[in-house]
C-alpha cells in the first residue's frame, strides 16, 4: 500500500474501476493523494504490477461486513449422541425418541450408540431390535443417514432431519 509498493512502473486502475494505464509510481501515488486515496496493489505478481486506487480504510471494513455476513448465513449442525444398550425398554426407547425429536428439529443429526457390556455381545438380535425399534419410532421426522454399523463393543448409527 502506498509507500510499500517496491516496483518503479505500475499498471494503475482508477477509484472508479477505468484503466488509467502504466505509469511511473510517484505520478500513481501523486495521483492517488490528489483523490485523497490510497494506492494498493492489488496483484504483485503481474507484469507490470497492478494497482488500484481506492479507500484502503473503507475497502477494509466492507470485507470484514461481507464475511459476517457470510457467518450469519452459514447453516451449523451439530451431531448429538443418545446411548442405548441392548437391555432397553420399550418406555425408555420412547424418552430418548422425544429427545432425538427435539433434536432433529434443532436441524442437528443425532447418533445412536449402542454399547455392549460384558456377556451382552451375544444379544446381537436383541441389539438389531434395539434400533429397529429406535428408527420405527422417529421415523416420522428422521432419516436414517448412516446405517447400523458394529465396531468393537458398539454398534453406532446416524439419524438425519428428513
Amino acid at each position: 500500500m502506498n509507500k510499500g509498493i517496491r516496483a518503479e512502473e505500475v499498471r494503475v486502475i482508477g477509484a472508479d474501476g477505468e484503466q488509467i494505464g502504466i505509469l511511473p509510481l510517484a505520478e500513481a501515488l501523486r495521483i492517488a493523494e490528489d483523490q485523497a486515496l490510497d494506492l494498493v496493489e492489488v496483484s504483485p505478481d503481474a507484469k507490470p504490477p497492478v494497482c488500484k486506487i481506492m479507500d484502503h480504510g473503507k475497502f477494509k471494513y466492507e470485507q470484514t461486513k461481507k464475511k459476517q455476513e457470510a457467518k450469519k448465513k452459514q447453516k451449523t449442525t451439530q451431531i448429538k449422541e443418545i446411548k442405548v444398550r441392548p437391555k432397553t425398554d420399550d418406555h425408555d426407547l420412547a424418552t430418548k425418541a422425544r429427545h432425538i425429536e427435539k433434536f432433529i428439529s434443532n436441524n442437528d443429526k443425532v447418533k445412536i450408540t449402542l454399547v455392549f457390556r460384558g456377556r451382552e455381545v451375544v444379544l446381537k438380535e436383541q441389539a438389531n431390535a434395539v434400533l429397529e425399534k429406535v428408527v420405527n419410532l422417529t421415523s416420522e421426522f428422521a432419516v436414517v443417514e448412516q446405517f447400523p454399523r458394529f465396531e468393537g463393543r458398539v454398534i453406532t448409527m446416524l439419524l438425519a432431519p428428513k
